[in-house]
């Protein structure tokens, strides 16, 4: 026991202290943080535009003519949420790095696409539930005020249905967080990417990976931590 504490220590400062190599986890994990976030802004971005359209398909008063444009875009907003929600996002990232994008060399811009469209398929769902579940009495009440289709959604329905999918987007962002060390299969240097490289050069994959799974550990932790407060307060304000 004893004599594998010993050897713990140097096998922690190669992998850790030695060469500054504290600074690659630190510049990984923050490539890591910033790709999360403009993939879930992008992902927020198209989920929300697929599920306004699926939604308003699906509302249309029954009776009436149903409109062609709308009935071509809820088809493909069903292929597209069918294709990407259907396969692997591993082999999603890897069609996107070396096939489409094969002769790019801004993998950041790569990981942000193949993530943000992968998230954007669950986030439409999400939303599309979350309006769905809003009383079609409010969006006839403010199409009799005289407000278009968008802005009843933008100011009626979106406000009420975001409580609602509050926590599910809380729970995409998390797992959209964990699923960007999938980006390192196409040399995005991000954090489990810097770890593999650390690992490959001290021929010592132990400290490298549990030291980045605490540090996985500890942003999902903080970022729970957030969601419930946010959700408390929401709770609190709809008392009021």
């Amino acid at each position: 026991m004893f004599e594998w504490l010993n050897k713990l220590g140097p096998r922690l400062e190669a992998a850790f202290l030695e060469g500054d190599r504290w600074q690659l986890y630190l510049r990984g994990l923050l490539t890591t943080l910033e790709l999360t976030v403009v993939a879930l802004i992008v992902g927020v971005a198209l989920g929300v535009l697929v599920a306004v359209i699926r939604t308003a398909h699906d509302q249309q008063r029954p009776g009436r003519r149903k409109s062609i444009p709308l009935g071509i875009l809820d088809v493909i907003c069903k292929i597209y949420t069918t294709v990407i929600r259907g396969t692997p996002m591993l082999v999603q990232i890897l069609i996107w790095g070396f096939v489409i994008f094969a002769s790019s060399r801004n993998k950041f811009m790569v990981g942000v696409v193949a993530l943000g469209i992968n998230s954007g398929a669950y986030v439409a769902e999400i939303v599309r539930g979350g309006l769905m579940s809003v009383d079609i009495g409010q969006t006839e009440a403010g199409r009799s005020l005289g407000l278009g289709y968008l802005d009843t959604m933008r100011f009626i329905v979106i406000p009420q249905a975001f409580k609602n999918i509050l926590p599910s987007l809380g729970n995409e962002f998390i797992t959209l967080f964990k699923d960007t060390s999938l980006a390192n299969t196409i040399g995005l240097t991000e954090l489990t990417y810097r770890a593999a490289r650390i690992a490959g050069n001290t021929l010592d994959y132990m400290p490298p990976y549990i030291g980045i799974a605490i540090m996985y550990l500890v942003v999902v932790i903080i970022l729970t931590w957030l969601q419930g407060k946010l959700e408390r307060r929401l709770r609190q304000s709809d008392r009021r």
